[in-house]
């Protein structure tokens, strides 16, 4: 039985899909317009089925975010705070150590790590930090530092990018967070982000770190200020330097949560724009392994919906996320990983674990669920 579509203009794009064709920008502006979410799933569930079939990831880690405190001021950040704000912090070495062991004595696949940028600490914290939890945790891969971080820290160093890059990863730095990308149209990032780096800039970052063999993950901020083109051209952008590198490893749309911002007038993302965002992504970024529903930001029953609009993995425990919760969300800030096997089974996928790189995976033999 043939799928219909209540739109026809997703007819084209249908054949496309089934062909294996690349979608153009034209493309993905009417997969973010169309009225026809569940057209737009249903299309989006193929190509994830096509490179995925039924499995869907998650990892055993953990969120160290070490500090609040930042020199940037951008508009849709709730985190971030001055040195002299009642809820600022700042996380010691032995803290930060001794927090990486408490939860399951340490026993995770990955730690990781993103913060403020701190205008006090030295470049030695950074490799200190990545060093020390290297000898405790030999096993463990880090993900740290995002590209505002690390261009923050080549400026602490004194060093050009590529050697600041090459000096944490003799540290034990193994990949890069996709984090503050957020929307790369200058329009918007003048004001959301004014003082933070380019997308242009995020985009070399990730490049650089590509070229001395740091895999990363890419992102993107939705539901702001950002039009229906504009989320097209990034997905565009991200797909061309994954042509150029094939060092990216997944996606994650990133749900907007207005409380506690300068942008507190806009409402949270709706699950519909939830779902969209995941599907649309899933097919524009057809060079991209893996598309992550990071259910602390959509909630983990959009989460599970998702593992039908094209996600395959669901993040993993988490345990302390900071950033996300402190712009209002209202999720738990951990999953046991018995809790994350049992909503993906309910989802109707097949649960399966994973280090950071997708390198060792362990597929687990469970009842799976009818799909939602």
């Amino acid at each position: 039985m043939l799928f219909e579509f209540e739109d026809s203009t997703l007819q084209p794009i249908y054949e496309k899909v089934m062909a294996g064709v690349r979608l153009s920008y034209a493309d993905g502006v009417t997969l973010w317009k169309t009225h026809d979410l569940l057209g737009v799933g249903y299309m989006a569930n193929i190509v994830r089925e096509r490179l995925n079939g039924d499995k869907t990831y998650f990892i055993h880690n953990r969120h160290i975010n070490p500090t609040n405190v930042c020199v940037l001021s951008c508009q849709f950040c709730a985190f971030g705070v001055k040195a002299d704000h009642p809820q600022a912090y700042e996380k010691s070495l032995e803290e930060i150590f001794s927090d990486a062991e408490k939860y399951n004595g340490g026993e995770v696949s990955e730690f990781h790590i993103v913060g403020g940028l701190h205008p006090d600490y030295p470049f030695e914290y950074y490799l200190d930090l990545l060093k020390g939890l290297k000898v405790r945790f030999p096993a463990v891969h880090i993900q740290a530092y995002t590209a505002v971080e690390l261009e923050y820290l080549s400026r602490l160093a004194h060093l050009p990018l590529k050697e600041t890059m090459e000096v944490l990863k003799e540290s034990g730095l193994g990949s890069i967070p996709g984090g503050g990308a957020e929307i790369f149209a200058k329009r918007v990032r003048r004001k959301i982000c004014g003082d933070k780096i380019t997308g242009e800039e995020w985009l070399q970052v990730h490049e650089i770190a590509h070229s001395v063999g740091l895999k990363s993950n890419a992102t993107m901020l939705y539901g702001h200020l950002e039009t229906a083109e504009e989320r097209t051209d990034h997905l565009v952008r991200l797909r061309e330097l994954q042509d150029k590198t094939h060092s990216f490893v997944t996606f994650i749309p990133l749900a907007f949560h207005p409380e506690n911002t300068v942008l507190d007038f806009l409402k949270t993302t709706p699950g519909q724009l939830d779902l969209r965002a995941l599907a649309v992504s899933r097919m524009m970024l057809d060079n991209f392994p893996h598309v992550k529903a990071f259910w602390i930001m959509i909630t983990p029953k959009i989460a599970q919906l998702a593992q039908s609009f094209g996600a395959d993995d669901m993040d993993g425990t988490v345990v302390e996320e900071k950033i996300i919760h402190a712009a209002g969300a209202a999720t738990d800030q951990i999953f046991h990983k018995d809790q994350i096997i049992h909503m993906i089974t309910e989802s109707g996928r097949t649960p399966v674990e994973r280090d950071t790189l997708y390198e060792q995976v362990e597929e687990l033999q469970v009842e799976v669920a009818t799909k939602v």
